[in-house]
């Protein structure tokens, strides 16, 4: 989509400090979801190690908020990466990472602003991001928050 000056309008996720409790259901719902079998017992039981949150809960002191990509306009991931597996979506901005394609060079690790793309060294080396569940209406981690402390809503 484009705004009337030009610029990228899509969605984001959107955190309010002020309601998070740091109670990791994002977390735990993001995992569930990139899961192989997408049930909560299955992943954590015999798939945990397998498989990283894309949203990260961050604490500082009594404060606590969740992160995860943002979904540059310049994404640096995708500049940096050097097999072309950083692909940044023109209609809906969503920068992904192709599994097949990404040979666990880290660049986009180095080059993230935010410092939110992880290390998937379960299965193969690969980078680990918030695809913003492209599948799904709302993200996982937005529908599930208790406390509505994260919110998806479009921005320019």
């Amino acid at each position: 989509m484009q705004g009337n000056r030009g610029d990228e309008i899509m969605k984001k996720i959107f955190i309010q400090e002020e309601y998070c409790i740091g109670c990791r259901l994002c977390e735990i719902y993001c995992q569930v979801k990139h899961s192989k079998s997408k049930k909560i017992i299955k992943a954590f039981k015999k798939e945990l190690v397998d498989v990283l949150p894309r949203v990260l809960v961050e604490e500082i002191g009594y404060n606590s908020f969740a992160i995860q990509c943002r979904h540059c306009a310049d994404a640096p991931c995708e500049a940096a990466c050097i097999s072309g597996a950083m692909i940044k979506n023109k209609n809906t901005g969503v920068v992904t990472c192709d599994e097949k394609k990404c040979v666990g060079c880290w660049s986009c690790i180095m080059v993230c602003p935010y410092g939110v793309i992880k290390r998937d060294l379960s299965e193969k080396k690969i980078a680990s991001k918030c695809d913003l569940c492209e599948d799904e209406d709302i993200p996982v981690c937005v529908k599930n928050c208790p406390n509505e402390a994260l919110k998806f809503k479009e921005t320019d």
